[in-house]
C-alpha cells in the first residue's frame, strides 16, 4: 500500500497520482475540496474534528469514535490489495494526517516499532507534528499503551531542531503538552 500526506492546497497535485483510496480531516463546518472532482474514481471518507489536543470553547475534539472510525477504514483500505494508493489529508497535512498515518502504519504492522514508524512519517512529510490526542486514543485502541506517544517525542524534537520557534507557536495554540513532551525527552 502506498500512502501520500498532503494538505488542501496540494491536493490538485495527487489528481493523476492514482489515489484508490482518500481519508479526509477537515474542521467541522468546512466544504469538501473542490479537488476531488478531478480525481478519478476512489473510495472517500471524511472526519471532521478540529486540531486541537485539550477542550476549546466553539471546537470539536478528536474522540475516540474518530479514531475508531479511522482505524476500521484502514482495516478497508489494507483489504484493498497491494495497488492501493491511500492519500490523507488534513488543512495543513501537518498533524491530524500525520498522526493517522502513524496509527494507520501501527495498525497494518502491529509488531514494528513505533519509533520506525515515525521514522517513515518523517520521510513522507519531514515537518509532521503529529496530533497527540489523536495519537492517544490509537494506541489505546491498538493495545500499544504508552508506545506510540513516546515515540512521538523524537518526531517533535525534529521539527523543533529545525525551527524552534515553532514550540511557542505550538504552545499558544493549546498544545503545550506536545512540547512538553519534546522537553521531557531531551530537547
Amino acid at each position: 500500500m502506498r500512502i501520500t500526506i498532503c494538505g488542501i492546497p496540494e491536493l490538485g497535485e495527487h489528481c493523476q497520482a492514482g489515489v484508490t483510496h482518500v481519508l479526509s480531516i477537515l474542521d467541522p463546518g468546512w466544504p469538501d475540496p473542490a479537488a476531488f472532482n478531478d480525481f478519478g474514481p476512489h473510495h472517500r471518507v471524511a472526519l471532521r474534528f478540529n486540531d486541537i489536543i485539550a477542550p476549546t470553547p466553539g471546537e470539536i475534539l478528536p474522540s475516540r469514535e474518530d479514531v475508531a472510525q479511522l482505524l476500521d477504514y484502514g482495516r478497508e483500505v489494507m483489504a484493498s490489495g497491494a495497488d492501493t494508493h491511500l492519500l490523507i489529508h488534513c488543512h495543513a497535512g501537518v498533524s491530524r494526517s500525520t498522526a493517522s498515518a502513524a496509527l494507520l502504519l501501527a495498525q497494518a504492522e502491529p509488531a514494528r516499532p513505533a519509533p520506525e514508524i515515525f521514522a517513515e512519517i518523517a520521510q513522507l512529510r519531514p515537518r509532521a507534528w503529529p496530533n497527540l490526542l489523536i495519537l492517544e486514543h490509537g494506541e489505546a485502541a491498538l493495545g500499544r499503551p504508552g508506545e506510540i506517544v513516546a515515540a512521538v517525542a523524537e518526531q517533535y524534537r525534529r521539527v523543533l531542531s529545525v525551527n524552534p520557534d515553532f514550540a511557542r507557536y505550538i504552545r499558544d495554540n493549546g498544545r503545550a503538552r506536545e512540547v512538553e513532551l519534546a522537553e521531557q525527552s531531551g530537547i
